[in-house]
Order: structure tokens, then C-alpha cells, then sequence
């Protein structure tokens, strides 16, 4: 048995989408509340113990009886909310995280979790607590729900995100081990030859999201000084930036291209992660460190293309599901060590993608041999 998330689309009516909004200002207040608490607490005594998630949850009583309208609120999310933040709390104090941070209502996406009252009626409806029934995106769900988190893209679109307890059928053992090297004009190459290229999802798309990130930038700017002048000139009734539906149709229109480029190329990975757990027992890959490759501004861009951690994020939890096994290696001299006789050849600069070992005389694919090195690692 393992825990697999399920992404639906759901299509809430409008009196549903007026709970889910107000349901998520419940959950940022609450937020707000406990981390503005959890500061002053601090500030108070530094050398008191760190707070439970039990903790928050006795003081919610309390502070739906000083806002009443919290009453509303869908009760398991409040608690989910709490569960969060004292997990990112407390992760500060590891020194494994930054310091959480208030939530806004100006953010783009928002989401709440609920533990309880979930039912997956059928396959075009889910059942969801304070909501009732909602039509979903048709999808077969085997196994028991733990929990589900209702979230709003940045294109408005409501999703379902189900934490389902279900059973996975084990992938037949080949008895084959694979090392692969990760690029930037191939995705990866194996230890057996095998290239998987690149493909430029930003680039097939820029210029659509180019066209409407000019025109956001020209409303927003259009909108800011209509609030200016306004504000100058005493209107009683102040405006913000959603009130200008101009701009807020090119927001959506930025994020829709940006949510597109994402989904291909999430979907690339998916493809090309189950395609090798199937075909090998162990997968051995580099680890980068993505953050210091980024400090190089003329590959920047299509380093952050590549998406190196959301491919190993991906490899962990399919071996895992499968019963195969991933390794991470040191990807420390692997280029430049010939993987015939371990010959250190020195550093090759990027632009030598081939090379002859000086000692036994074999010519090199600079990536492949990489790639036979992390194998023998």
C-alpha cells in the first residue's frame, strides 16, 4: 500500500465557489492569527518550548468566539492550517527551512486542506465537506481517501488534489542497472547510448506569453495611475487593481500560457521517468546542485527548462512505488574521468563534447561516458 495523490478538476457551481473563496480567507486568517501569536510568544519568552499542532487547535474556540464568522469555516481545513504552520515553524528552528510567512489574499493560488467527510460518489462526482457534491473530471480512484486539497489555479480553475491509500501492482524485474547524466541539450543520456533530447516548451510558447506579458505590464501601468489620480482627487469610492477587468483578463492570459508550458512539460517527465523505472532495477543519477549551475546567466533559462529536480522527484517516488531502486551519485569528475581505464584526463571545457583518453586511446562521447562512470560509481 502507498499514498498517491489524484489530480481532479472540479466545476463547482457558483454558490461552491463562493464557499471555496471564502473558505481559503478562513484559512489565511487563521494563519495570520497563529503566526502573529507564535511571534509575540517568542518575543516574550525566547526560551519557551516549541508549540503543537494541539496547542493551535485549543485556541481555535476561542477565536471563533471573537470572530464569530470563523464559524463558517470548514473545521478540519482550520486544523490542517495549524498543522502547517507549526511543521513550518518548527522547521525554521531546524535550520531546515526560512521563516513561514504571512499569507495574502493577492497571491494567485490559493488552497485549503480537509481530513474528513470525502467520498468519491462516482467517476463525474466528489463529494466534499460544507460544499456538498461537485462535478469532477472524469478518473478512477481505488483505495481509501485521507484527505483532499481543494485549490485555485492562477487561470481559475478549481482542482481536487485526493491523498489516496491504494495498492500498486509491482513492475516485473529486468536485472538491469542504468546510469544516466543529465544535460542541457539532451535531457539525459544513459550508460547504454540512449540520448533523451531536450524539448523547449518556453520556447514553443514565448511568443504568445510575450504578447500578453506586454499588455499586463501596460494595463497594470494604465490601471496604477487611474488609482493615482484618483486617489488625488478624494473619489470616495477607492479602486484596486482587480477592479480593472483589462488587466485581470491579462493576468489570466499570462498564466494560462505559463500553466500550459508546465503541463507539457510535467507530462515529458511523467513519460520518460515511467518508461525507465519499467525498463531498469537500479537507476543511478548525478546529483546537481541546480542552484549554483543557475549563477551561470547564459544557460539560466534553459537549465530552468530542464526541470533536473521534479526528474528525480519523480524517479524517488515511481522506484519507490515499483520496488525499484534509485542511487544518487557525486557527479564530481565524471566527465573528465575515462570510463575505460579511470584515466583523469583534467576539466574538458562545454564546448568538448568528444575526447581520446591519452592513456588507453578510447574516443569518448563526453555525456555517455559520464554516464558510465555514475554507472560504475
Amino acid at each position: 500500500m502507498v499514498l498517491a495523490g489524484v489530480k481532479l478538476r472540479i466545476y463547482p457551481n457558483q454558490v461552491q465557489q463562493l464557499k471555496i473563496k471564502l473558505n481559503f480567507g478562513y484559512n489565511r486568517f487563521v494563519w495570520n492569527q497563529m503566526l502573529n501569536m507564535l511571534i509575540k510568544r517568542h518575543e516574550n519568552n525566547p526560551q519557551a518550548p516549541l508549540p503543537n499542532a494541539f496547542a493551535l487547535n485549543n485556541l481555535l474556540p476561542a477565536l471563533k468566539t471573537e470572530y464569530p464568522w470563523l464559524k463558517a469555516a470548514e473545521s478540519t481545513s482550520l486544523q490542517a492550517t495549524n498543522h502547517d504552520l507549526i511543521t513550518a515553524y518548527q522547521r525554521f528552528f531546524q535550520s531546515r527551512h526560512g521563516f513561514p510567512k504571512f499569507k495574502s489574499r493577492k497571491f494567485p493560488k490559493q488552497s485549503y486542506q480537509s481530513w474528513m467527510g470525502i467520498k468519491l460518489i462516482d467517476e463525474r462526482h466528489l463529494k466534499l465537506p460544507k460544499l456538498g457534491v461537485v462535478r469532477c473530471s472524469g478518473r478512477q480512484v481505488a483505495g481509501k481517501i485521507k484527505n483532499v486539497t481543494i485549490r485555485l489555479s492562477a487561470t481559475g480553475k478549481f482542482y481536487a488534489i485526493l491523498l489516496v491509500d491504494t495498492e500498486i501492482e509491482q513492475l516485473a524485474k529486468t536485472g538491469k542497472k542504468v546510469g544516466i547524466d543529465l544535460g542541457v541539450t539532451d535531457l539525459m543520456i544513459t550508460s547504454d547510448g540512449v540520448k533523451y533530447p531536450t524539448i523547449r516548451f518556453d520556447k514553443q510558447l514565448s511568443q504568445r506569453k510575450h504578447y500578453w506579458e506586454k499588455r499586463l505590464a501596460r494595463r497594470r501601468r494604465q490601471a496604477q495611475q487611474v488609482i493615482a489620480w484618483e486617489k488625488h482627487n478624494r473619489v470616495l469610492v477607492p479602486r484596486d487593481l482587480g477592479d480593472f477587468r483589462n488587466y485581470q483578463q491579462a493576468k489570466r492570459m499570462a498564466a494560462k500560457y505559463a500553466e500550459k508550458i508546465a503541463n507539457q512539460r510535467q507530462n515529458y517527465l511523467h513519460h520518460l521517468t515511467k518508461k525507465l523505472v519499467e525498463q531498469s532495477d537500479v537507476i543511478k543519477i548525478e546529483d546537481l546542485k541546480t542552484k549554483d549551475l543557475l549563477k551561470n546567466h547564459k544557460l539560466a533559462r534553459a537549465i530552468a527548462n530542464q526541470a533536473w529536480r521534479a526528474l528525480r522527484s519523480q524517479l524517488a517516488y515511481k522506484c519507490e512505488w515499483y520496488g525499484k531502486q534509485l542511487i544518487t551519485v557525486n557527479p564530481r569528475k565524471t566527465s573528465q574521468v575515462c570510463s575505460n581505464c579511470h584515466y583523469d584526463d583534467g576539466h574538458h571545457a562545454l564546448d568538448i563534447r568528444e575526447w581520446t583518453c591519452p592513456n588507453c586511446g578510447t574516443n569518448h562521447d563526453r555525456d555517455i561516458n559520464a554516464a558510465k562512470n555514475i554507472l560504475s560509481a
